[in-house]
């Protein structure tokens, strides 16, 4: 992918004299490093102090979290690496969160920690941590600068490895390291060229294909990473095979495709659901299906019982581990889709008796949910039926996710926060192209989206950014506008407001009679408050305004502005967001016992 800036000098070659500082950043401008987010710090500004020479913007954020996630967005975006930066202990403790999102985003997140000098680190001193330990089940590798001199050589290290093993590193500094003056060799980039799998294996997996009389393809994000996507829609199109996205993948595969039909996962499409439990042949395609987004939803248990899986993983670790596979293929999914395309091309299918049926099966089931979708004005559990009459005058949520679909770009990119509204989306977000949804996925933390955005943004300025989140979420993450308005990156927020935490009402609805406690939110106006702080804000709360506020809301970010759009909406809950991991209350003391 063609980088929106390149750094204002070509890498450095041979040996030279030079202090660490000065070595750490060579490294940054071979490995094509043009941003940098983060909050300046005594420890890091030896090494910012050279920055602007060597073309290397430095974003300053509000919060260090906040900079994380726009480390992540902007990686996810680009296919490059995502930096962060920042002051030794509360400024570097202040990134876990982010770190731990961009680990299971698989972002090749660099995460730069100058660390407390070697003559006070062990004796307590001022902003002192143990930063190796804090982050070493959330990165793929921890480099550790233990002498000046191994400066170049351990900052490429953790390049190479955050592109290699496809996560964040952490590359630890102590920070009177930065000084001195030694004899550096610049190391070059190490980028590897990844193959489609063994041979033995792949053959296994075209044979089992070729007798497969309903096969269908799962598209994960291996597809969107290695860059796949048309070699997906290749062996798809030649198997004649529906394609379902892995949870929170919705950009895995083009959604104007006959043979789309839709996510997996939590308020995925249930046409993908219903076609994948009639499959015999699954082709997990760079994914490793994770549990939480295969798990039965809208009453469907969908996950085909006697289907043999077809796994293809980049990572062996990843093969068989949630779901028993026939065939596990180590390979990049690219490459994989190919291999299995070459394999197949002069060889009888069996699922070609009846290509033209399945065909029209998809069709039909597609056209069902989006019927189902159009028709769903209101949620039917009583919680709903009872504020639906308090809310008069409200948005449905999910009415008004529709008409923010109808209005969307087709080359918008979404970053979704976690709740229940955005979950919901799920249902609603369609892409044309890859590096468009940046969900939170696994770790599932609220304030993701809105600097997921900005980074994204930052990233790829010629597109669309936009970010969805609730209004529980949006009060950990709206700081940011000051970054947009500062630094100048115009960026739009979707904020949903219906006065509360949505995912965790709803268990206490289900599971808990109504007992809230800790779930209402009663909050200012966030269009105001977005305007108080330079940025232009919409008040949205009739359906035929949706539409054309997002779209002026587009339309400002090509004039520089960022917007905030709060859409007020009812308080109804969709589906339990974590059904499996709740049951009805047991209360042992008799005092408890009207709890129940």
């Amino acid at each position: 992918m063609t980088p929106t800036r390149t750094p204002s000098r070509p890498p450095l070659a041979g040996k030279h004299r030079m202090t660490p500082s000065e070595a750490f950043v060579e490294v940054l401008v071979a490995n094509g490093v043009t941003d940098v987010f983060g909050i300046i710090g005594s420890a890091n500004m030896d090494a910012l102090d050279i920055f602007p020479a060597a073309g290397i913007r430095y974003v300053p954020v509000v919060h260090e979290q906040g900079g994380g996630h726009m480390a992540d967005g902007y990686s996810r975006v680009t296919g490059r690496h995502g930096v962060c930066m920042a002051q030794n202990g509360p400024g570097i403790t202040n990134f876990v969160t982010a770190i731990a999102a961009a680990y299971w985003a698989h972002s090749p997140v660099v995460m730069v920690t100058p660390e407390t000098g070697t003559m006070t680190q062990w004796l307590g001193g001022f902003q002192e941590a143990q930063q190796l330990s804090i982050f070493e089940s959330i990165t793929k590798y921890q480099a550790h600068v233990n002498n000046p001199r191994r400066m170049a050589e351990l900052t490429a290290r953790a390049f190479d490895r955050a592109m290699l093993d496809m996560g964040p590193t952490q590359l630890n500094i102590p920070r009177d390291f930065f000084y001195g003056e030694f004899e550096f060799d610049i190391p070059q980039p190490i980028r590897i060229e990844r193959g489609p799998g063994g041979t033995e294996s792949l053959d296994k997996a075209a044979a089992m294909l070729a007798e497969a009389k309903f096969p269908v393809i799962v598209a994960g994000g291996g597809v969107i990473q290695s860059e796949g996507v048309q070699q997906a829609i290749a062996l798809a199109e030649h198997l004649g095979a529906p394609v379902v996205n892995s949870y929170l993948h919705n950009d895995s595969f083009p959604a104007s495709h006959p043979l789309w039909c839709g996510p997996l996962g939590y308020q995925g499409s249930k046409a993908g659901m219903k076609l994948i439990s009639e499959a015999d042949v699954v082709v997990a395609l760079g994914t490793r299906l994770g549990p939480f987004g295969t798990l039965p939803q809208h009453g469907l248990d969908y996950w085909p019982k006697n289907a043999k899986i077809i796994q293809v993983d980049a990572d062996a670790t990843m093969l068989g581990l949630v779901k028993q596979i026939s065939v596990g293929i180590c390979g990049d999914a690219k490459a994989a889709a190919t291999a299995l395309l070459d394999r197949l091309q002069n060889r009888e299918l069996a699922g070609r008796a009846n290509k033209d049926e399945r065909a029209k099966k998809i069709a039909a089931e597609k056209a069902a949910w989006e019927k189902e979708l159009d028709e769903w004005h209101h949620e039917k559990d009583p919680y709903s039926i009872d504020v639906i009459k308090e809310d008069v005058g409200m948005m449905h949520p999910r009415q008004m996710l529709r008409e923010l679909e109808k209005a969307m770009p087709k080359d918008a990119m979404v970053s979704t926060d976690i709740g229940n509204i955005c979950s919901v989306s799920n249902s609603y977000l369609r892409f044309e192209q890859p590096r468009s949804m940046l969900a939170a996925m696994s770790f599932g933390n609220c304030g993701y989206a809105f600097p997921c955005a900005i980074g994204a943004k930052l990233g790829r300025p010629d597109r669309p950014a936009i970010a969805y989140a609730g209004d529980g979420a949006w009060g950990m993450s709206f700081g940011e506008i000051l970054t947009c308005i500062r630094e100048k990156i115009p960026t739009t927020a979707v904020v949903f407001h219906n006065k509360q935490w949505g995912a965790e009402k709803k268990n206490q609805v289900d599971f808990y009679n109504r007992r809230f406690l800790g779930v209402d939110l009663e909050s200012p106006s966030f269009a105001g408050i977005a305007k108080a702080m330079g940025a232009e804000g919409i008040l949205v709360d009739r359906l035929d305004q949706v539409g054309d506020a997002l779209k002026a809301a587009v339309k400002a970010q090509d004039e520089g502005k960022t917007t905030v759009i709060e859409v007020m909406v009812t308080r109804e809950l969709g589906d339990p967001f974590r059904r499996d991991a709740l049951s009805k209350p047991v209360r042992l003391l008799e005092h408890n016992k009207a709890f129940v």
